[in-house]
Parts: structure tokens; C-alpha cells; sequence
């Protein structure tokens, strides 16, 4: 994944423009109140020391793809899409009561930890419930603010805010949408394939890449390309990330074994295999599914259920049919011949990537 990400310095770029950022608004906080370093140091944390930033070279090279010219005021205006997938991330993390991010303490866990080490009073566990909502508040805050002071031309700005906009608007719904589809139990291919659209799949690759080609003033055909490229693609990463979430490897993860299981995800993966599974294998994965007690031994026998189904299989099928449908209509676009390859080498990082 190293070489389509590191394309023109990009990734480099984006952690100076984030860390630049950060370290205004650490000494912001700070003249609050000195308390608050641990705010800044969880996010700097966050958000510096991890992330594939994936989202920000989709719309710097859908940018370039649309003859855009680079500047590092570009780069800090997609920069903020990594404080998006911040908030996005901590307020998942909680609401799926995840113990890890990338290895280390989610950041509910690490509030809690700072309650317990410092004997402060109260629920430890409710203190870190409310720091995550309120840094994952704070980091969507953040996101506004470093793309509206990027030193992108006020014209270009214009244009790209309504499409930032519906993209915050479509993830955070999306959430909803997976948390209702938990408590439901809505085991259908139609809600898995919907609640993967508008949680990840837009905001993963699709949007970030309009976003790109509103800032270049992209005419209306690029935009249609961008999304016919980049919505198939962006439910494939999804699909990946589902997979993964099951049959993933810890040490590559940063998330323990079968953590998609103990949450009760109801992923595309999950609703192939209930499909696929006859009366007595959709109880036993039924009562499986949201166990937050699930042992190593319990994952191994859903893992067997879920291959048996053939749903990992049905799975692996529906992303390379997705890839195929997406790089089909990147061929087609008319864009930058540049862009064009790196884009395709993006596509193919965000599809067979183990992370």
C-alpha cells in the first residue's frame, strides 16, 4: 500500500498539515486550561500515530485528476478528511464498546484508564464514555475548521463545502443506520448492503473524490465518472474491512480476533451467511452474534459456520465484481493520465490490504 499513498510526497504532506494544525489547537486548548493536555495528547495520539490516509489521497489525486495543481493548500484541505475518519472512529469505538484501536486503548479505554490512575471520583467507565463523545465531537469540530482555514482559494471552498457537508451528513446517518440494524437484527442483504453505502463505502472513497474534483471546478462529466469509479470501490473497501473484522489477523488488525462477532455486526458477510446457512446453523450463529463473552473457541466455530455457508466465498465474489465495475468506469473517465494510476493502484491498495 506504501507506494500509491507515498505518490508525490502525499502522505508526509498530510501528517505535517495535520500535525501543523494540532499544534495550534493544543496551544488553544491549553490557554483554557492546562488540564486539558490530556485532550490534546489523546488526539494527537489519534490521529498522528496511525491511519492508512486513504481518504486524502483519494481527493488529492481526484484533485490532480481533474487538473488541479498542487499546493500544499490543497493538502491541508484534504487533510481534514482525517479528522472526519477521527470522529468517526472514536464514536465507533464506543458504541461497539471496543477495548482497541490499531493496538492500542480506544480512546473510552484510555479516559477511563486516567480516571482510575488518578483516583477521581465517580464512574470511571461513564467519565471515559463522555471524553470519547466529547473528543469525537471535537475532532468533527476540527474538520470544519482546517478545511475553511487551508489557504484554499475562497471560490474553490465555495464549491467543495456543500459536498463535505453531504458526506458528514451520509456517515453519521450511516452510523445510525448500523446501530438500528443491530438492534433489530436485520439480517437482510439490502440493510447490510445500505448501512455499508452510507457508514463507510461514500465517505471512504466516493465523496473524498468529488470533493477533490469540486475543488479543481471539475466539469458536471467528472463528477459522474468519480462516482461511478469511486462508490463500487468504496463498497468493496467495505467488504474488505467486514472480512477482515471476522477472519482478520490481530497482530495486523490492532483489533482482537473475531471482534465484528462479539459486536454483533450485521455486515454483508453476516447476511450471506444466514442466507446461506440452513435452520440450525442460523441459530447457532444467531446466538453467537453479539456475545460479548466469545472465546477464542466460540470465534473459531462462527468463522466454520460462516465458511460453510459459503458466505466468504459470495463475499470475495462481490468485491471483485465491485472492483471490476469500478475500474471499468475508471478507464472510461477523463482525467489526468497521472491520476489515473495512482487511482488505480489506491483501488487495488484498498481492496487486498490485510489492515
Amino acid at each position: 500500500m506504501t507506494y500509491p499513498l507515498e505518490r508525490a510526497g502525499l502522505r508526509p504532506r498530510v501528517d505535517k498539515a495535520l500535525a501543523v494544525f494540532l499544534a495550534t489547537q493544543r496551544a488553544r486548548l491549553l490557554a483554557i486550561d492546562e488540564v486539558l493536555a490530556d485532550v490534546a495528547d489523546a488526539l494527537d495520539d489519534f490521529v498522528l500515530l496511525g491511519g492508512k490516509r486513504l481518504r486524502p489521497a483519494f481527493a488529492y489525486w481526484g484533485y490532480r485528476g481533474a487538473g488541479g495543481g498542487d499546493s500544499e493548500q490543497v493538502v491541508a484541505a484534504v487533510a481534514a478528511l482525517e479528522l472526519v475518519q477521527a470522529s468517526a472512529l472514536i464514536h465507533d469505538d464506543l458504541m461497539d464498546r471496543s477495548d482497541t484501536r490499531r493496538g492500542e486503548p480506544a480512546i473510552h479505554r484510555r479516559f477511563a484508564a486516567r480516571h482510575a490512575a488518578a483516583g477521581w471520583g465517580g464512574d470511571g467507565e461513564a467519565f471515559g464514555d463522555s471524553a470519547a463523545v466529547l473528543l469525537g465531537d471535537l475532532a468533527l469540530v476540527w474538520s470544519d475548521e482546517l478545511l475553511h482555514t487551508s489557504g484554499v482559494e475562497p471560490a474553490d471552498l465555495a464549491r467543495a463545502r456543500p459536498v463535505f457537508d453531504e458526506m458528514r451528513t451520509e456517515v453519521t446517518v450511516g452510523q445510525y443506520l448500523d446501530v438500528l440494524t443491530q438492534a433489530t437484527a436485520d439480517t437482510s442483504l439490502d440493510r447490510a448492503g445500505k448501512v455499508a453505502r452510507f457508514k463507510s463505502a461514500k465517505y471512504t472513497v466516493e465523496r473524498p473524490l468529488l470533493l477533490g474534483a469540486a475543488l479543481a471546478g471539475a466539469p458536471a462529466e467528472v463528477h459522474d465518472a468519480y462516482s461511478a469509479f469511486g462508490l463500487p470501490l468504496g463498497e468493496a473497501f467495505q467488504l474488505r474491512d467486514d472480512v477482515l473484522g471476522v477472519f482478520g489477523d490481530p497482530a495486523q488488525t490492532g483489533k482482537p480476533a473475531g471482534d465484528d462477532l462479539r459486536e454483533g455486526k450485521r455486515t454483508y458477510l453476516v447476511a450471506a451467511a444466514f442466507a446461506g446457512l440452513d435452520d440450525s446453523g442460523r441459530t447457532e450463529l444467531d446466538a453467537g452474534l453479539g456475545d460479548q463473552g466469545l472465546d477464542f473457541d466460540g470465534v473459531t466455530r462462527l468463522r466454520a459456520l460462516i465458511r460453510a455457508s459459503g458466505a466468504l466465498a459470495a463475499t470475495e465474489r462481490r468485491i471483485d465484481e465491485l472492483m471490476a465495475a469500478s475500474l471499468a468506469a475508471l478507464d472510461k473517465a477523463r482525467i489526468d493520465e497521472e491520476a489515473r494510476e495512482v487511482l488505480h493502484r489506491l483501488a487495488d491498495a484498498a481492496t487486498r490490504r490485510t489492515v
